[in-house]
């Protein structure tokens, strides 16, 4: 097991629940779009009284082809799609990987607080939370093929040496909202993956 720095340290106060949404956003795309859109829906209809907290993991990974982008970096891009495009008021956190899923969630909680509900379209990070008796509603899959993270990567990698960024705009269009798209573009954050590996990832 290798062995990560806790970064960021949580926070010396515990923070208030919430309503918590979780993911890698590596990137941020159409499914992630959907999934915040539909909770922000939820929350509001069910438990108003909840901040949406958007919690991002992996924040401690170093950069690989799986890893393209910081921590930094997609809290800016949630920040810049949740101000420019969704307009939902929702708090980002940021949480790093242990390796140990067991003591996932309260590990997660010491970031995003205690006895919130969650939200989620994996059956994985609801199965746990569900053991740690947090309340979890089940969101299906939007487009699973076309929105898997790995997907989007690659593709973001075949673009990485086009110059054409109305082109990029449109292809990526298809798995990415268009303000990524635009932040990925303004801050030359796609270049990178050119050099990040050789080949597609598998399935996983």
């Amino acid at each position: 097991m290798t062995e990560l720095p806790l970064i960021p340290p949580p926070p010396s106060d515990s923070p208030e629940p919430g309503f918590v949404v979780l993911g890698r956003f590596q990137p941020f795309h159409k499914g992630h779009a959907a999934m915040i859109i539909n909770a922000e829906k939820y929350r509001l209809k069910n438990f108003p009284e909840l901040k949406l907290i958007i919690a991002v993991g992996s924040s401690n990974r170093p950069q690989t082809l799986k890893n393209p982008w910081s921590e930094s970096e997609r809290m800016e891009m949630i920040l810049y799609w949740l101000d420019n495009e969704a307009n939902i008021d929702a708090k980002i956190v940021s949480i790093p990987d242990i390796e140990d899923p067991p003591n996932w969630v309260s590990h997660a909680e010491r970031y995003h607080g205690k006895s919130g509900v969650f939200f989620s379209s994996d059956l994985t990070s609801s199965e746990l939370y569900e053991s740690s008796k947090w309340p979890v509603i089940s969101m299906p899959l939007v487009e699973r093929e076309r929105f898997e993270g790995w997907r989007v990567r690659e593709t973001a990698r075949m673009l990485s040496t086009i110059n054409d960024d109305n082109a990029v705009k449109m292809i990526l269009g298809q798995s990415v909202p268009e303000k990524i798209i635009e932040f990925l573009i303004s801050n030359d954050s796609l270049k990178r993956l050119a050099f990040l590996g050789e080949g597609g990832e598998p399935v996983g």
